[in-house]
């Protein structure tokens, strides 16, 4: 049967948005994430000692973020998504086959290499995926509700987390997650990709494509506000979701509940990234007043320090997600040059240096100070983005 004009970008659309959807879901369905930090403190490892992998991590993706961003641009997007996972599944392995500080560092150094690669990628090979099949207005929604498959992944993660660790240990935890990490790389496989990367970098190669993203950035106003946005919205929250757990331990519960409790979060998150598609239609204003509410929300769930406020918390990172996936469209709308991963990979790198700086700040007040202190302490950045929002609105 020929398929109708019609039909045929609506299959394409299709096919791209449910191999999304499940490299979403498996690359995010680690059951170490809402126990690692945990299996980090009983191997005997103190605050700062963990900000310093957190840091590690970070620094990695500082270093290689540009440069896979190019190396996308330039070479297939997908192999760079199947390749990452790889990565993480030998980190994740070391983490519980040689529990120690040094494994944790490898570890993080490959999570970081993984990171690195898919960022910039996915994102621009979705966008000119849906701008091929002439739905690249659906962009936002689409990544929308790919963050909340992820998050779907993180939820159900944490949800096997606490009876794989109480009938396996970290071992049986750890080998779970590498699983899912081979996974993943199988489904990114399947992605699509229609692009001529010849006729997208005129055949010039790596170090042209950086030149080229870089001089758009440059050389548009419009593209290095949306540039800057991105890191001022996923940052910080960001990085504290890697102290979750501790915050979470400090209301209280046994070590048990922990994961039911970030499960919690998670589903707030997870609404946030649903909320996207309706979300564009907010403008400047509204997301001024999503990342203001947000911020007083995380602020008053950290410092009541009780399992019932943590509800508070999943409101605040409800609404963080749904700023992140909006920055993260604007950046994308903005870009109009070949070097869409490596501007999107510039963002990341804003990202990677900011939550660098939050990572070393929690180090430092984290060490004398309670943990719901210190998430308050961190919603005054979002107060700040907020205000200089709404006065760019009005002006």
């Amino acid at each position: 049967m020929t398929l109708t004009p019609a039909r045929v970008p609506t299959t394409g659309v299709r096919r791209l948005t449910a191999t999304l959807y499940g490299y979403a879901f498996l690359d995010d369905f680690v059951l170490l994430y809402p126990v690692y930090v945990l299996l980090f403190a009983d191997t005997g490892l103190p605050v700062w000692q963990i900000s310093s992998l957190f840091v590690l991590w970070s620094l990695t993706g500082v270093l290689v973020e540009v440069p896979s961003g190019a190396w996308a641009d330039a070479v297939s997007r997908r192999m760079l998504l199947w390749l990452g996972p790889l990565l993480s599944s030998v980190g994740f392995a070391l983490w519980v086959i040689v529990p120690s500080y040094w494994a944790f560092a490898v570890g993080f150094v490959l999570w970081g290499l993984r990171g690195a690669l898919g960022s910039g990628a996915l994102e621009a090979l979705v966008y000119e995926e849906l701008d091929r099949l002439g739905a690249a207005d659906r962009y936002a929604r689409v990544m929308g509700r790919a963050q909340a498959a992820g998050l779907v992944g993180v939820m159900a993660a944490m949800g096997l987390a606490a009876p794989v660790l109480a009938a396996g240990g970290y071992l049986a935890v750890g080998l779970a997650s590498v699983l899912a990490c081979l996974s993943t790389a199988a489904v990114a496989a399947r992605f699509p990709e229609h692009r001529n990367r010849d006729a997208a970098t005129g055949g010039a190669g790596w170090a042209a494509t950086l030149r080229a993203g870089l001089a758009e950035a440059r050389g548009d106003r419009s593209v290095r506000g949306a540039l800057l946005l991105v890191p001022a919205v996923t940052a910080v929250w960001g990085a504290l979701d890697e102290y979750t757990p501790l915050l979470v331990r400090d209301t209280g519960v046994p070590d048990g509940t922990v994961p039911w409790l970030l499960l919690l979060i998670w589903a707030g998150a997870t609404c946030g990234g649903l909320l996207a598609g309706a979300g564009e239609r907010l403008g400047t204003p509204g997301l001024a007043g999503v990342l203001a509410g947000s911020a007083l929300a995380l602020a008053a769930g950290a410092m009541a320090g009780t399992p019932a406020a943590i509800a508070l918390v999943a409101l605040a990172f409800g609404g963080f997600q749904l700023a992140s996936v909006l920055a993260d469209a604007r950046l994308q709308e903005r870009i109009t040059g070949t070097g869409r991963a490596t501007l999107t990979s510039v963002a990341g790198v804003g990202t990677d240096l900011t939550t660098i700086t939050v990572y070393g700040a929690y180090a430092v007040i984290g060490s004398t100070t309670a943990h719901g202190s210190v998430f308050a302490l961190f919603a005054v950045p979002y107060l700040v983005t907020a205000l200089i929002l709404a006065a760019r609105a009005r002006s």
